[in-house]
């Protein structure tokens, strides 16, 4: 990782092989002395390498997402009525840092554009997160007034009640987002999802099998993705299905470990 690659010197040839893994796309100087180096995405395998790194030498490895740890439905129940939506809600589930990437002055955009009920069911979103953009978004919000149909539930260590109590994730992520874990774990808590087509969603989302795609940075087109869904439970339940399968045959932590050491066999000859 980024810490213990800038404190790591090792020289090369026999002995430890010092691999760096990349995340994003940083600045290359502190990882330029690895003898190899992984990135999450193949687009940030490709650009690793238009900076000058040795093709040979780079990798491609995806991030792996745990199955879901279910809550007892009671203990789903109680975050509902904490959190003050009712029963017959339809839950909207965002989550990530209160960032410009993240886009979630778009999502608000969209939620203002939306109608209060779909299909006779009122609509709520529930943003996970917290970051500098938090009293921007909420002014947006309340300029706009959508304080009722939002909860700002924090920053969450244990999101899971939270994915177990929605009805659709949305990740309206910037062109910027490098490979988006929430698309991952929307599948894995088996959640329709709706996505924009940043760089990391068009490498591994099928738009209309595994999610609903629209463009970056487009609130109404993020609200007529949104609402598309909701109102076609054939196509949630299709999304869902095809989702579980790319996890489990594409992004489980065996079949990632498993990547890894094969990796690990081949730098080191063993």
């Amino acid at each position: 990782m980024g810490r213990a690659t800038r404190m790591t010197r090792l020289e090369s040839g026999a002995g430890p092989v010092h691999i760096a893994r990349l995340g994003g796309y940083y600045k290359l100087h502190p990882y330029r002395h690895a003898h190899a180096w992984i990135g999450n995405t193949k687009g940030l395998c490709d650009w690793m390498v238009q900076q000058g790194l040795p093709a040979s030498r780079v990798f491609q490895i995806y991030n792996f997402v745990d199955p879901p740890r279910l809550q007892p439905p009671e203990r789903v129940a109680m975050l509902r009525n904490a959190l003050e939506i009712p029963t017959d809600a339809w839950v909207l589930l965002t989550a990530g840092r209160f960032v410009p990437v993240k886009g979630h002055v778009h999502l608000l955009e969209a939620l203002s554009r939306l109608p209060v009920t779909i299909a006779e069911r009122p609509l709520y979103l529930v943003l996970l997160g917290d970051g500098v953009l938090g009293p921007k978004l909420m002014a947006q919000a309340g300029q706009t007034g959508l304080n009722k149909r939002i909860v700002w539930a924090g920053w969450q260590s244990d999101p899971t009640p939270y994915y177990q109590l929605a009805d659709l994730v949305v990740f309206p992520s910037h062109e910027e987002e490098t490979l988006g874990n929430v698309i991952l774990e929307a599948w894995a808590w088996s959640r329709p999802l709706v996505t924009s087509r940043f760089r990391g969603a068009r490498e591994i989302v099928h738009h209309g099998e595994d999610a609903w795609c629209v463009p970056c940075a487009h609130g109404p087109a993020l609200a007529q993705g949104i609402e598309q869904v909701l109102r076609d439970p054939r196509l949630r339940a299709a999304m869902v299905a095809r989702g579980q399968r790319r996890v489990r045959k594409e992004f489980g932590r065996r079949v990632i470990m498993d990547r890894y050491l094969a990796l690990y066999r081949e730098l080191t000859g063993r």
